[in-house]
């Protein structure tokens, strides 16, 4: 109700400002009107943009399923492994299964009973943080530009010493 309210106060600026307008001897062109008008034509487009999304959402319940029932499939993790294959672990029903996904297939690989079961390998293939790396292009940039100063020094003192 509140934004039933807030809704009809926009939509009651324009016609304050044509009562302004409309005052004896005021018959000249008013930029504050014109952007208090222009405000009020947004405002109800967008609240006619509002109030099409809530009837829609209200009248056809358009997820309802997902958003009230309760679930029962999870995703555990899913492991990429070339375009368009990969593996996904899921748990249904308590039970997690391993399926393989390879463009428009999912078959069936192992059935895992307990959630113990699943070794934790370490991936032998760690790349170091973006930090570290950053860091270390940056000192070597850095070095590179010091020794083209160094450089730059060593030439100019050996010009120098030529003179």
């Amino acid at each position: 109700m509140k934004r039933f309210a807030a809704v009809v106060a926009v939509l009651a600026v324009p016609a304050v400002v044509l009562a302004a307008d409309q005052q004896p001897g005021g018959g000249g062109f008013s930029f504050l009107a014109v952007f208090l008008q222009m405000l009020a034509s947004l405002a109800l487009v967008l609240g006619v943009l509002f109030l099409f999304y809530y009837v829609t959402n209200r009248w056809f319940k358009l997820g309802a399923v997902a958003k009230t029932g309760e679930r029962h499939i999870r995703l555990v993790e899913t492991r990429y492994l070339a375009p368009k294959k990969s593996l996904v672990l899921v748990e249904v029903a308590g039970e997690y299964l391993l399926l393989g996904s390879s463009g428009d297939r999912l078959n069936f690989i192992k059935q895992i009973d307990i959630l113990e079961e699943i070794e934790v390998v370490e991936d032998e293939t760690k790349r170091p943080p973006f930090a570290t790396v950053f860091q270390g292009t940056f000192d070597a940039v850095a070095a590179k530009i010091t020794a083209m100063k160094q450089g730059r020094a060593d030439t100019v003192a050996r010009h120098l010493r030529r003179s």
